[in-house]
């Protein structure tokens, strides 16, 4: 059906502006695929590095420079936040903003190869393909700069360098400073196993450290003397895991012990453990937060110790808008999916043969999935940006399909050439649909009406991390 509604819809659209849209589709098609070794060298190193949010400082600065070195204005250090940075091309017009992420994920690491493989004393990954976001964007807006240059169009492009997506919020702390207040529209992407761009919204969410502290003694010597901080997480946690039960079915609540103790002789005076608050409502989690922190003084209560607890980060659902959604999904379906060469279809299959329940079918990379509005269960402070301004995005098939995130089989792939390709789709993607912003008033225009109705006539900006600074230590 799909393929049909195609090509009556390529039939309503006159001869000179198809042989336009081909034109353009070439050029630019031509222009990123003479970048590609660039492109997934970029790609590589940042996996290479694989640094975490707000410490991205060699991540950061690489985009920059290759940003700068093909005439972008460079303002680094926005919003206070030393790795985060806007970069700018050409002038008047529409402002269409590309945003880019560079942090990778503690606690997981993987070589580039198709069996589980840890790398000896690297601590985090790319496990959610940020690599190959950064790489893919900053490719993007420099197709779209020399696309501004070759044809004088009025606009500006403008990358957004993004620190700290996982779990630090970067771009929330972006939003607060004002920076996307005269950006017409904001264009993103991500990894994944499936090229898609449905209009998938995301999941609120909020975090915060609780610390327990509580008093020292033997273990075995005088017990009666202490007061164990682990004991105020452990009845903390049990709480929480009762209250699971009641709360709404599309919640999730999750949690890490980051600190209990070291020896079990010892009693221990402190202890740390970390949640996250997840629902497509931000209400909502506003309402299990206040139980989460009721449950919180009710443990240190009943263990006699004390607790205190830091928001690290909190981030709005994201903002679906259709008119913007409906012009991406043409864009990509325009460019294709992906097709693999011998060796990645036996690297493929040998990682697909990994999987409990894949989920997709392998293959399904060459397809573009159907166009729908979709609940994710995930989050992402994109969504802040897409009630500042409206906002669009895409996935492509970086990662073998069936893959999850945050996994070892998508840091893998997000260290090779399949990833690679994906960026290459997405950044094919999301030029042509900047050129199709500047080039479409009426577009803009039904865009920023769709941003209107969804955010409402009397909505106010709340950020969910309250009026902190940004946690530029959380990860050490």
């Amino acid at each position: 059906m799909i393929r049909y509604a195609l090509i009556f819809a390529l039939a309503a659209v006159p001869a000179s502006a198809q042989a336009q849209q081909s034109d353009t589709m070439a050029d630019i098609s031509a222009l990123i695929d003479a970048r590609a070794g660039e492109t997934a060298k970029t790609a590589r190193q940042l996996w290479e590095w694989a640094e975490v949010g707000y410490q991205e400082e060699k991540s950061s600065a690489l985009l920059q420079s290759q940003l700068k070195a093909n005439g972008f204005k460079i303002t680094s250090g926005v919003a206070g936040i030393p790795t985060a940075f806007t970069a700018e091309f050409g002038k008047g017009g529409p402002v269409i903003a590309i945003l880019a992420e560079y942090d990778a994920l503690p606690g997981i690491n993987q070589d580039a190869v198709a069996t589980r493989s840890p790398v000896d004393g690297k601590a985090a990954a790319h496990a959610c393909g940020h690599n190959l976001f950064g790489a893919g964007s900053v490719e993007a807006a420099i197709a779209v700069s020399k696309w501004l240059a070759k044809t004088g169009t009025p606009g500006r492009v403008r990358l957004y360098g993004t620190p700290a997506e996982e779990g630090g919020s970067g771009k929330v702390y972006m939003v607060r400073a004002g920076l996307f207040n005269d950006v017409d529209i904001a264009l993103h992407w991500h990894a994944d196993d499936e090229n898609s761009a449905a209009a998938r919204t995301t999941l609120a969410n909020r975090s915060a450290k609780f610390r327990f502290r509580g008093v020292s003694a033997h273990a075995a010597g005088a017990p009666e003397k202490a007061r164990s901080a682990l004991d105020g997480v452990e009845a903390f946690d049990m709480m929480v895991n009762m209250m699971r039960e009641h709360v709404p079915q599309e919640s999730r609540i999750h949690y890490v012990i980051t600190e209990g103790g070291t020896a079990p002789n010892v009693v221990p005076d402190f202890a740390e453990v970390f949640y996250y608050v997840r629902h497509p409502d931000p209400t909502e989690v506003d309402a299990i937060w206040k139980r989460l922190e009721e449950a919180a003084r009710g443990a240190a209560m009943g263990t006699g110790t004390k607790v205190d607890w830091e928001v690290i980060h909190g981030n709005n659902p994201l903002l679906v808008n259709e008119p913007l959604a409906k012009m991406m999904d043409a864009k990509l379906r325009q460019v294709g999916g992906i097709s693999y060469t011998p060796e990645e279809q036996k690297f493929a299959e040998q990682i697909y043969a990994s999987f409990d329940k894949p989920g997709k079918k392998l293959g399904s990379q060459t397809e573009i999935q159907p166009y729908d509005v979709t609940l994710g269960y995930g989050s992402t402070d994109v969504g802040d940006v897409s009630y500042a301004t409206p906002t669009v995005g895409l996935r492509t098939a970086t990662w073998v399909p069936g893959t999850s995130a945050h996994s070892w089989q998508s840091s893998a792939a997000s260290g090779m050439s399949i990833g690679f390709k994906g960026v290459q789709v997405a950044a094919k993607t999301l030029t042509l649909a900047a050129i199709e912003l500047y080039t479409n008033p009426e577009l803009r225009a039904e865009a920023k009406a769709a941003f209107d109705k969804a955010r409402g006539p009397d909505y106010q900006y709340k950020s969910l991390l309250g009026d902190r600074d940004p946690p530029l230590d959380y990860r050490k």
